[in-house]
């Protein structure tokens, strides 16, 4: 007997047996048992999520002779065995992507009036529908909304956008997600332990995690592993196969970031380089080990039941290294894969990401151990300005105090148009500028009266008056003395020897809007 595919093989044959998807499954599961089934449905999804076999587990729904139209298809009738085998007479199963001139589909729709032959329902299911031309979907679009009572049409498409409104319009639309590395590693173990097939569970991690969200591409790797290992599921055959580093390696990298050591670094890069590994696939393990040596620091039992990598070992590194360089070397390994491409060469750009985080270590971490031993008693703190006492709330305290209360945009430039004019019972009484008076809003004053009292820690109250002339307030001080800058500036340089020289001898004449002051 002829080898049969994992990925064929354990095809789900009922809605039960799907893993994920179950925003999906329970939609149809209750469409189908209260007998209210839509005439079309869009299923769109990254290839290998279920579209498809979704469909066909519907169109077996549909047309069991069993159990008739139901979410729970018998599997044994004629109907179903002949849906499952692809030789069921009323499913008609069209590749868009080789029939897409509007003939084939003009042909295909002059069939739909007939009833169906064997089946309750004749379905029409459209792989890849969004290869279909514009005329194609034309040609579908009036049977699409008001086809016979016996057809049902199952769209399925990796594109929606390019599907014309007028065709969504007219679907109901399921959108089958990604599924996550756990489910499918689970759906890997229990496919493995049926087979009797030996497996590591680190293995088991990595095809879950290189399929991408695919259970169709985590089946077709486990059949590539099974030929490349000789039916056995070890870590180290799945490494070599798919091309990604040793754990070693990367261990022994993040220790040398750890302490520091160039020349250890590059000599274990030398080593990784034997074995002509991809770079962008062993920055990405780089990345997913710190990103479990950060879960290790932060929440160290969920480290304990990691699959892939050893919890002594994510613990001993978790302490070596500071949570601020886990993160920040994590970063630094995403922005290393983004900027591989553009590297002269794959090893140097690796290279050139590990030393940018010896590089960029926080706080100057690789030079700390030499500045603890120089000076061992830590620098002293740098003084905390003195609060502002709710006494000292006066003209003079008053840029002080906005300072202090960390007041910022229009609130903070509203208040520097203003003095303090008395303080009285928590209420305090501000002065406003008249050339600022037309600024004033409610949220303004709500703003700085909140910030006020969160910063006196009791409630203080404001109000206000409107100078009957101009007042010293700190932002028209401020304008003032930037006035009497410019003036010196411009005084200064009219007074230049070199400046008077050209004037008196080409009668030169000083833009005194150019001259700006010195810091």
């Amino acid at each position: 007997m002829s080898y049969v595919v994992l990925a064929r093989k354990w095809r789900p044959k009922r809605f039960a047996e799907m893993v994920g998807q179950e925003h999906v499954l329970r939609a149809l599961a209750n469409a189908l048992d209260t007998d209210k089934v839509h005439h079309a449905f869009l299923f769109t999804g990254t290839r290998g999520v279920g579209k498809t076999t979704v469909a066909r587990i519907l169109a077996k729904s549909l047309n069991c002779e069993t159990a008739g139209v139901s979410s729970n298809p018998c599997g044994t009738c004629a109907a179903c065995r002949e849906i499952d085998e692809g030789r069921f007479v009323d499913l008609i199963e069209v590749d868009a992507a080789s029939r897409t001139k509007v003939d084939d589909t003009r042909e295909l729709l002059d069939n739909v009036q007939y009833a169906p032959t064997r089946g309750r329902y004749k379905v029409y299911l459209i792989d890849e529908v969004h290869m279909l031309s514009n005329h194609s979907f034309n040609a579908l679009l009036k049977t699409l909304e008001e086809p016979p009572p016996h057809v049902k049409f199952l769209l399925a498409t990796t594109d929606p956008q390019k599907l014309p409104v007028t065709v969504l319009s007219r679907c109901l639309q399921f959108s089958l997600k990604r599924l996550p590395a756990t489910l499918i590693g689970e759906r890997l173990k229990l496919i493995a332990v049926a087979e009797a097939l030996p497996f590591e569970a680190a293995a088991i991690s990595l095809l879950a995690r290189a399929a991408d969200g695919s259970m169709r591409d985590a089946l077709s790797l486990m059949d590539q592993l099974i030929a490349f290992g000789g039916s056995s599921v070890t870590e180290a055959n799945a490494r070599a196969m798919l091309g990604t580093i040793d754990r070693g390696h990367v261990s022994r990298l993040v220790d040398a970031l750890a302490r520091g050591d160039g020349a250890a670094l590059l000599a274990e890069v030398s080593v990784l380089d034997a074995g002509a590994p991809d770079y962008d696939r062993a920055l990405a393990e780089l990345a997913a080990f710190l990103q479990r040596i950060a879960v290790a620091q932060i929440v160290p039992e969920a480290a304990a039941d990691d699959e892939e990598f050893d919890a002594g070992e994510l613990r001993r590194l978790g302490k070596a290294l500071s949570p601020e360089d886990a993160q920040l070397y994590y970063q630094i390994a995403l922005g290393g894969r983004r900027d591989l491409n553009m590297a002269p060469d794959p090893r140097l750009g690796f290279e050139m990401t590990l030393l940018r985080m010896l590089a960029f270590r926080p706080d100057d971490a690789l030079q700390l151990p030499k500045v603890q031993a120089a000076h061992p008693k830590a620098p002293a703190a740098p003084p905390i300005p003195a609060p502002v006492r709710l006494a000292a709330i006066d003209a003079d305290g008053w840029p002080a105090l906005v300072e202090a209360a960390s007041l910022s945009g229009m609130v903070r430039q509203f208040a520097l148009n203003c003095v303090p004019s008395r303080f009285e019972n928590d209420v305090l009484t501000l002065k406003i500028d008249p050339a600022a008076s037309d600024r004033r809003t409610r949220m303004i004053d709500d703003k700085l009266a909140a910030c006020l009292s969160k910063y006196f820690a009791r409630e203080i109250r404001v109000n206000f008056e409107i100078a009957a002339a101009e007042i010293a307030s700190p932002a028209r001080q401020r304008a003032l003395a930037e006035q009497q800058r410019l003036a010196r500036a411009v005084s200064a340089f009219e007074s230049d020897p070199t400046v008077k020289g050209l004037r008196e001898r080409f009668g030169a004449d000083i833009d005194a809007g150019s001259v700006k002051p010195g810091n």
